[in-house]
């Protein structure tokens, strides 16, 4: 059974140092910035660098992207500075090793059942819903679900209410969320992010 107090969690999609602040002092391990196209929670490189600037070194800035060139994704972070990549798409192991570069950590997000973590040359991998950032879960609780090895992460449709119980059931290593700690779309809650982490940690 998993130990719920060394889950690693990742509040991803914050905006505001509010949304930073409280996710930091609530125990999150990282914290994540979207800069794809097209979603309610994308932020520029310079807002993410002023955000990340609020980041104890312990925790760990993510840069999340999709369908995006291997050039813009190396451009967004270098100029944000953030020390984490998280790829959305149709990435394979070539884009990986371009974007490896020191102290960088990558992380692969796929909706697809994986066997193990570091397939692609990731550090971290994220099982996502097929609609990312939707809120929208999935059948984690399949009898046909296989926790991947290694580290990896289960988001999609987590909240407060949910995270405890997936945890137990997938033996997942971390848990990222998003829209399950707003209060809006795109407008996070300090509250639910507070109950998500206690909830997790218990």
């Amino acid at each position: 059974m998993t130990d719920v107090s060394d889950v690693f969690i990742k509040i991803c999609g914050l905006r505001t140092a509010q949304d930073v602040e409280v996710a930091v002092a609530a125990g999150a391990d990282a914290v994540g910035f979207v800069f794809a196209p097209g979603s309610p929670r994308t932020v520029d490189a310079a807002t993410a660098r002023a955000l990340a600037a609020l980041v104890p070194d312990g925790v760990l800035t993510v840069g999340v992207f999709r369908r995006q060139s291997v050039e813009d994704v190396r451009r967004f972070t270098e100029e944000s500075g953030v020390r984490g990549v998280q790829l959305h798409g149709e990435e394979g192991p070539e884009d990986f090793a371009a974007l490896r570069a020191e102290g960088r950590t990558l992380l692969r997000a796929t909706a697809e059942h994986v066997k193990r973590c570091g397939e692609y040359g990731e550090d971290l991998l994220l099982l996502d819903a097929p609609d990312p950032g939707s809120g929208k879960p999935w059948n984690w609780g399949s009898g046909d679900f296989t926790a991947p090895e290694g580290r990896w992460l289960l988001a999609g449709g987590l909240t407060p209410a949910n995270v405890r119980e997936a945890i137990e059931v997938t033996g997942a290593w971390g848990v990222d969320v998003s829209s399950g700690v707003e209060r809006e779309r795109g407008v996070k809650s300090p509250e639910l992010i507070r109950a998500f982490v206690e909830a997790v940690r218990g």
